[in-house]
């Protein structure tokens, strides 16, 4: 009985460990599009004002509608395959899609992706709390969504950092490997591979 008392909280570490982790990299990927959004249209080319601001909610709501689609899909893929292929599963779309998100030559793209992105976006928090649930018992799950979601708060820190220090990221990388990237796009790298990660 001990034992298995063991492996369970062990499985509940690591499931706590997975939620925060990809919900660090969920909120990074949120809050980095609104540090973004004016670098990486004026360098697509956009730069009248009321342009930027019409585009940049523009992209925003396909954001969102992908969350809002995501949100219904991922809750239905959860019962039906399991929530944690439903974790990985999200965590790696949306890691995929901000890799995709440096290197757009378009709005059309820039739109696509981030539905694409929030799709993904929306299964990894669902999933990670529910299963922290599942696993914890009633009087520590608190304490496993404490965790997650202070976890998530740093991920708004680290977009804020990255975004408006990305340049010497870029740097570094045009130094090693002879690439050149501009601030934006190292941002959005940054948060596929930390999702990957």
């Amino acid at each position: 009985m001990a034992g298995n008392s063991t492996r369970i909280d062990k499985n509940a570490m690591m499931l706590i460990v997975v939620a925060a982790l990809g919900y660090f990299v969920d909120i990074y990927d949120l809050i980095l599009f609104n540090v973004v959004k004016k670098e990486s249209l004026i360098a697509l080319n956009i730069t009248n004002p009321i342009q930027l601001k019409s585009i940049s909610i523009n992209l925003f709501n396909w954001q969102m509608g992908g969350m809002l689609v995501g949100g219904i899909l991922w809750g239905i893929l959860g019962d039906k395959k399991g929530r944690i292929k439903v974790l990985f599963g999200s965590i790696l779309m949306y890691s995929i899609a901000n890799i995709a998100n440096a290197f757009v030559t378009n709005i059309e793209a820039y739109a696509l992706i981030r539905f694409i992105a929030g799709i993904g976006l929306a299964g990894e928090l669902g999933a990670g709390i529910t299963l922290v649930s599942e696993v914890m018992s009633k009087e520590n799950r608190g304490y496993g969504t404490m965790i997650i979601v202070t976890f998530g708060a740093l991920g708004a820190v680290l977009a804020a950092l990255v975004g408006g220090e990305g340049h010497l990221i870029a740097d570094f990388i045009t130094n090693t490997f002879g690439v050149s990237l501009a601030n934006w796009q190292v941002a959005y790298i940054v948060g596929g591979i930390l999702g990957l990660m």
